[in-house]
């Protein structure tokens, strides 16, 4: 059972609507039910303009993609241009099966050895302990709580805001 990691692509909208919108995946993401093949088309194709800086990840298993994963740049903000803004979601048969820790290293990866990034941030709900142990796998740490950060069905939940330093930022090297 191998699990291969690629850059997303259009083609991959009908899984990324498949399992961001499935009953099971959508209550832990900070995205809405009813997500639309058509959208994630478009955001997807936008992702590999000329100049984007955004990377959208798919993860394969078995022939078919069953997790998905980005990092977007925090902002226009010229003095936030050294953060990303990460996002994971995995299909309920492929959780636990080493999806997510394949995603969040090659993530880690880009984000350390390929993009200039000094830090990532995310935030989670604060009962998302499957996601949150999983960060922490990949030094993230807990930052602060967001009391009544977001409506999940019905009912405001608190967030963690969570961060990753570079362990090892980039430095001129020596000649």
């Amino acid at each position: 059972m191998s699990i291969t990691i690629r850059r997303a692509v259009p083609k991959d909208a009908a899984a990324f609507a498949r399992i961001m919108g499935d009953p099971a995946v959508y209550p832990g993401l900070m995205q809405l039910p009813y997500t639309d093949e058509e959208i994630w088309r478009v955001r997807l194709a936008d992702n590999l303009a000329p100049g984007k800086t955004d990377l959208a990840l798919a993860a394969e298993l078995n022939g078919g993609v069953v997790g998905t994963a980005g990092l977007h740049p925090a902002g226009a903000h010229l003095r936030r241009r050294h953060v990303l803004m990460l996002g994971i979601s995995v299909a309920p048969q492929a959780q636990r099966k080493g999806v997510g820790s394949a995603l969040m290293a090659a993530m880690c990866d880009y984000a350390d050895r390929w993009s200039g990034a000094l830090r990532i941030e995310l935030n989670v709900y604060s009962d998302n302990l499957g996601a949150i142990a999983l960060y922490r796998k990949f030094g993230f740490t807990v930052e602060g709580t967001h009391r009544g950060y977001a409506l999940r069905d019905g009912a405001y939940v608190d967030s963690l805001s969570m961060a990753r330093l570079h362990p090892n930022p980039p430095r001129i090297g020596s000649a």
